[in-house]
């Protein structure tokens, strides 16, 4: 007799052929990263330790880094002093999977371990005094390297936390094509400045000298580098990148960037409760969907919602065909809401507001 199975063993059965997809997805793609591990260490790459900017509270601090693998030739390409660097470059490391890192922070010294794609992101529970400190790291074979850490004041009241992709920068993500050419073959010189917002994020900068200014992206750690040195370049204010890693998990093909901005903010409301953070982000992609959520759970570490809108060109590059959806967000009663295409108009409106 011929077994006939419902819909509903139907769904559950694609469901788990997609979960087990997914898990040999991953399985695979940490095989594929533990050989080529392997093979950097037999022909003799160097463990290389990249420091990176982070921020805290006096009774925390969040320090970020990333382990990788380089040959001596990449290690000479990418040097900083070096003009022209491929985006490709940042691509072929090999990040060093749980490997141990030394810390040095102040008086203080911590022994971590970074995460299976090299990357050192820890909260560590130390008391200091606000202002602006020298973290120093290193892994085993590595020489010591360098970063700055800010540590916020309880009196500080704002905080400004923006995104990179077409916010700070001309990307047009997702466009596949431009999106590739943009990551792996442009260098930072070549990369598009958004009109006004350096000098909107400055004029930020002048108005709270000690506020915390961090870059939110879903941007892969990967473009660290070269996304420090377009930020310099462009004179915006120095501050920590938030950045994620790509590939897939065990029950994604690929990680969530809007996942990853929920948790950073959540994170921030967490560690800052005094602080009311101006978030900046455009609406291309989730940024205004993103900020509103957050103002509804925590309409208390909101001082404004600040939205750069993209040109209908942009929008289509960045959004494809669901430029045209219904994007309406909903935000609690009194939450600053301003919208602008470029910093001068935005700039503009948060002056009115009394925030610059």
């Amino acid at each position: 007799m011929a077994k006939h199975t419902g819909s509903g063993d139907l769904f559950q059965t694609v469901d788990q052929v997609t979960e087990e997809a997914i898990n040999i997805g991953y399985r695979w793609e940490q095989k594929l990263h533990r050989w080529r591990q392997a093979r950097a260490e037999q022909r003799g790459d160097l463990p290389t330790m990249l420091a990176f900017d982070g921020y805290g509270s006096t009774r925390h601090v969040r320090v970020l880094g990333r382990v990788l693998l380089k040959t001596r030739q990449l290690i000479a390409a990418t040097d900083d002093s070096t003009e022209f660097i491929r985006g490709w470059r940042s691509f072929t490391s090999i990040p060093l999977a749980f490997a141990h890192v030394n810390v040095w922070l102040g008086d203080h010294e911590f022994h971590l371990m970074a995460d299976k794609g090299g990357v050192i992101d820890a909260d560590l529970q130390v008391s200091m005094e606000p202002g602006v400190y020298t973290v120093y790291m290193q892994t085993d074979g590595s020489e010591v390297t360098e970063a700055r850490v800010t540590i916020v004041s309880e009196n500080q009241s704002v905080g400004v936390v923006s995104d990179v992709d077409d916010t700070v920068m001309v990307t047009a993500l997702p466009r596949p094509m431009l999106a590739a050419w943009n990551s792996f073959v442009l260098n930072e010189h070549a990369r598009t400045p958004t009109p006004g917002m350096a000098v909107l994020m400055e004029r930020l900068r002048n108005h709270h000298p000690k506020a915390p200014f961090l870059y939110l992206s879903t941007g892969a750690w990967n473009v660290a580098p070269t996304l420090c040195r377009f930020l310099s370049r462009n004179a915006y204010p120095a501050g920590t990148l938030l950045l994620t890693d790509w590939g897939p998990t065990t029950d994604r093909w690929f990680r969530s960037g809007a996942q990853h901005k929920v948790q950073n903010l959540r994170r921030l409301a967490k560690n800052f409760p005094h602080v009311r953070w101006i978030l900046i982000g455009d609406d291309g992609q989730h940024d205004p969907q993103i900020y509103s959520g957050f103002a509804q759970r925590h309409p208390e570490s909101v001082a404004a919602i600040v939205i750069r809108n993209l040109s209908p060109t942009e929008a289509v590059l960045a959004a494809g065909a669901r430029a045209t959806e219904d994007r309406t967000v909903s935000i609690p009663e009194g939450t600053l809401w301003i919208e602008g295409n470029d910093g001068a108009s935005i700039s503009s409106q948060l002056h009115e507001a009394g925030l610059l």
